[in-house]
């Protein structure tokens, strides 16, 4: 079950405590800069984790209305799914569980559970809209545990792209061989990180291991990739089928 560290009291608590009920995951973001779309990223990957649980979740995004179009076309780009509008959505129905996710040191003057984001140090000149693979830009945000601050420059999204070419190419290759289901640990062992507070860098090290382990075969390190970009979305399947 995934369990989440609450800001306001530093105790991990169940992100969804009614199994397979609706929980409410709105996200307070204003103005359009990475610290803003990290904020949403975060609740982009919460919602993932919630519904790769079998757990129906409700997005919605609050704020001032200040370049919200810009926010929305970047996060957009990252692959962010699109976020209703928090301001006249109403309160949740039944026992729904809140969950809202913000800059760190943010007031959302709301209850419910809290994830705080910390900022972003951000030292490119263009927006992920402008880039030519946006996916560079989550890769490398998602790095980096979420309560930790990001040092966003060239040099991170020049890795982050090796990255995703690297294992695009791989995930295509593996495409070729007998598919083979998710090794029982490999599962077990990316649930266990995204439900550990969203701990994303360690579900990349997981597929680190994955891609070099020999007594794994192709098809199942394949299915593993296209199971974890479930959570991730950097498209990882992105090349299939292309001629080498």
């Amino acid at each position: 079950m995934l369990r989440i560290i609450d800001a306001r009291t530093g105790e991990p608590v169940d992100a969804a405590p009614v199994r397979h009920g609706l929980t409410r995951v709105e996200a307070h973001a204003s103005g359009c800069d990475v610290s803003g779309l990290r904020v949403l990223l975060v609740a982009d990957i919460l919602a993932r984790a919630l519904e790769l649980d079998g757990t129906p979740v409700w997005p919605l995004l609050s704020g001032g209305r200040e370049q919200e179009q810009e926010l929305r076309a970047a996060a957009t780009a990252l692959g962010i799914r699109p976020f209703e509008d928090g301001r006249g959505a109403g309160i949740a129905p039944g026992k729904a569980q809140v969950v809202h996710v913000a800059a760190e040191g943010a007031d959302t003057a709301a209850g419910g559970v809290r994830v705080a984001v910390a900022p972003v140090d951000a030292a490119v000149p263009s927006v992920p809209a402008h880039d030519d693979d946006p996916a560079a830009w989550r890769l490398a945000l998602l790095t980096h545990r979420h309560t930790r601050p990001v040092r966003l420059d060239e040099a991170a999204l020049d890795d982050a792209r090796q990255k995703l070419a690297r294992w695009r190419a791989a995930v295509a290759e593996w495409a070729r061989r007998p598919s083979r289901p998710v090794p029982d640990q490999v599962r077990g062992r990316l649930r266990g990180a995204w439900e550990d507070d969203l701990d994303v860098a360690a579900v990349l090290r997981v597929l680190e291991w994955v891609g070099t382990d020999p007594d794994l075969a192709d098809g199942a390190r394949f299915e593993t990739y296209a199971y974890a970009d479930r959570l991730l979305g950097v498209d990882l399947t992105r090349d299939l089928g292309r001629t080498p």
